[in-house]
């Protein structure tokens, strides 16, 4: 986990995994070898744990850099792992481009939307790489909560301003999107991947205290614990700085 950027990434990456896992334990048969589709897979933590896990992955990714990073650490692993690994560059709003319908059981959309001004189109085409009751996980910024980062860091223009938009400002200085709950749940109904689970994300570790270096490994695990409980349970995940959101195909 100390590879993961930070402690915001670090708690991103570990319970995205977990939450994919538990749906994929929910929906497929014990030791079934799934398909899996990961789109803007960024460095590429969530392909190769599940390549790891004995499934058969493809990540796509757009960023020259960012797939050179994933090709680095896919050499890393043992044959077996890379040889049930393919990366491609590409742009997830073309993956009619690359793939045929029905041809994964999972696909993985993971902070990819904030950056997609209209991604209705995009999102219907990953649906239709799914096969009938595969499952399709987004993550997403939380719409509903975009005034908690600058509230907590005493921005106050900012906050005010965040109540009435789903525009900002990310860290890295770009112009980007946030998602609402209940506008994706009309979308996923209206593609034919219905939600059937939500998660809040990054709940007490996106404020302005949350630094680049992890705590110690049992201080990690009930921080951990507490972020889960949190992202399963309302009101929290409401307000959690990402939403994780999984659909199912019909």
């Amino acid at each position: 986990m100390e590879g993961l950027g930070g402690l915001r990434n670090a708690v991103r990456q570990e319970l995205v995994g977990r939450q994919v896992d538990e749906q994929i334990a929910h929906r497929f048969p014990v030791g079934q070898r799934l398909r899996v589709l990961d789109v803007g897979m960024g460095q590429g933590t969530q392909a190769l744990r599940l390549a790891r896990a004995g499934h058969k992955v493809t990540g796509l990714e757009q960023d020259p850099d960012m797939l050179a990073v994933a090709r680095e650490a896919l050499a890393g692993e043992p044959a077996g792992i890379r040889d049930r690994v393919r990366l491609m560059e590409g742009d997830g709003r073309e993956t009619g481009a690359h793939f045929v319908p029905g041809s994964f059981d999972v696909v993985l959309c993971h902070g990819v939307l904030m950056y997609v001004p209209e991604p209705d189109a995009m999102l219907a085409g990953l649906a239709r790489m799914l096969a009938p009751g595969g499952l399709l996980s987004l993550l997403v910024r939380n719409g509903d909560a975009l005034a908690m980062r600058p509230g907590i860091g005493g921005d106050w223009n900012a906050a005010l301003r965040a109540f009435d938009t789903v525009d900002y400002t990310n860290r890295l200085g770009l112009d980007v999107r946030a998602d609402r709950l209940a506008g994706l749940t009309a979308t996923l109904s209206g593609i034919g991947a219905p939600l059937q689970a939500w998660y809040g994300v990054r709940v007490f570790t996106d404020g302005t205290e949350a630094g680049n270096h992890l705590p110690n490994e049992a201080e990690m695990e009930r921080l951990l614990a507490a972020e889960d409980r949190a992202g399963r349970t309302d009101p929290y995940r409401a307000v959690a700085a990402l939403l994780h959101l999984c659909g199912v195909r019909g």
